[in-house]
């Protein structure tokens, strides 16, 4: 992964974490500055997730990355929460 590679990933990561969170049903307890950490993790794993199965560049949108990503931020969007609300 090359460095416009990584901050896409950064970018996009914002826009991941905040659809990663809307998709976890109910009230989250964490904050936005975890969504979007959350998001940006979600982003670069999911695209080295995606460039292994080999859906990472496709022609036109990449759909199943982006599909991949929000499934990560989710997953780390509950986790956290889950996390955060047994302290």
């Amino acid at each position: 992964m090359e460095i416009d590679g990584i901050i896409s990933a950064i970018v996009i990561g914002v826009v991941i974490g905040v659809l990663g969170r809307l998709v976890v049903p109910g009230r989250q307890r964490i904050g936005v500055l975890w969504t979007i950490l959350v998001g940006i993790v979600a982003a670069l794993i999911g695209s080295a997730v995606a460039a292994a199965f080999g859906v990472a560049d496709t022609d036109g949108v990449d759909w199943v990355e982006w599909l991949i990503q929000i499934g990560l931020a989710a997953v780390g969007v509950t986790a956290l929460d889950r996390a955060k609300s047994h302290r």
